[in-house]
């Protein structure tokens, strides 16, 4: 079995072969989906030969848009994307389209919580209607696309229905559709100072809980901020290593699942990508995972 790795940092130009020798020159083996048209058949083909020619595998692409949206217009629109997403990923055999479920958090929300109206906090986003919602919107998606190979997915997110493993447990449970899978982003798991403190026990409690439905998984880390007079609980994202994230305990338990199942960088800049890698792949040396 194959440890795989991948993030972003590389931008496709139109050339398969040249995005599948770039992943392969950074130290990848794993590449999120690049945005092309599903029509664009030709090149679906070369990009699938291209990759298996360098050992690269699709770990997953993204339908990041409001599912849930709250105009009629957009909602729509945004669904036909990631049915557009997952019939894509389908055709180049990627492991997983992740979404967020969405907000009903819009500009006229008397909560004003946050202007990221694609999956801001709103208290109606974890009540059981929200749940709901993230059941019924992920069905939709699945039962309209009907993909053979690819995985469905939302990505853990604090303020919506996704925000523990357990809640997660009982959504895929709710959404009852083989071509739904679990995505883990442990950064976005710690949600009290109880769990940044423990996230090694995290980590591995939630591989046993949702270890079968597993699909792919997002490498950051966090730091605890605060200071003198200061006691409200802040988190802010940095590089993996420079953080309190127990990346051996996150590398294990990837690896213990027996199957191919990639970690994935994000939100960084370019040096940021190359510290987190080199630091992934000491950590997972050390641990006995690869030998590369």
């Amino acid at each position: 079995m194959t440890f795989r790795l991948g993030g972003y940092g590389i931008e496709y130009g139109g050339d398969p072969e040249a995005y599948a020798r770039a992943h392969v020159e950074f130290g990848y083996n794993a590449a999120y989906m690049p945005n092309i048209k599903l029509e664009n058949r030709d090149e679906i083909a070369a990009l699938v030969k291209s990759f298996a020619a360098a050992d690269l595998v699709i770990a997953e692409g993204g339908a990041w848009k409001n599912l849930i949206a709250r105009d009629d217009v957009t909602r729509k629109a945004n669904l036909e994307y990631a049915m557009h997403q997952l019939a894509l990923g389908d055709e180049l055999g990627a492991g997983a389209i992740v979404a967020y479920h969405g907000t009903v958090g819009h500009p006229g929300d008397p909560w004003q919580l946050s202007d990221n109206y694609d999956y801001g906090p709103h208290p109606d986003n974890q009540s059981e209607a929200g749940f709901q919602r993230a059941v019924d919107t992920a069905r939709y998606v699945i039962d309209m696309v009907k993909p053979k190979r690819t995985k469905f997915s939302l990505e853990m997110v604090p303020w919506l229905v996704t925000d523990t493993p357990e809640n997660y447990l009982k959504l895929l449970k709710a959404i009852d559709r083989p071509q739904f899978g679990a995505h883990i982003d442990a950064a976005n798991m710690v949600i009290s100072p109880r769990l940044y403190f423990n996230t090694g026990k995290m980590i591995q409690d939630c591989f046993a809980l949702l270890g079968p439905w597993i699909v792919s998984c997002h490498a950051k880390d966090l730091v605890m901020k605060g200071g003198p007079g200061t006691i409200s609980f802040h988190l802010d994202e940095v590089v993996p290593g420079e953080g309190n994230l127990d990346y051996t305990a996150y590398i294990t338990e990837i690896a213990k699942l027996q199957r191919e199942v990639p970690l994935m960088l994000e939100h960084f800049d370019v040096p940021g990508y190359r510290r987190g890698l080199a630091h992934i792949k000491t950590v997972a040396r050390a641990a006995g995972v690869i030998r590369w």
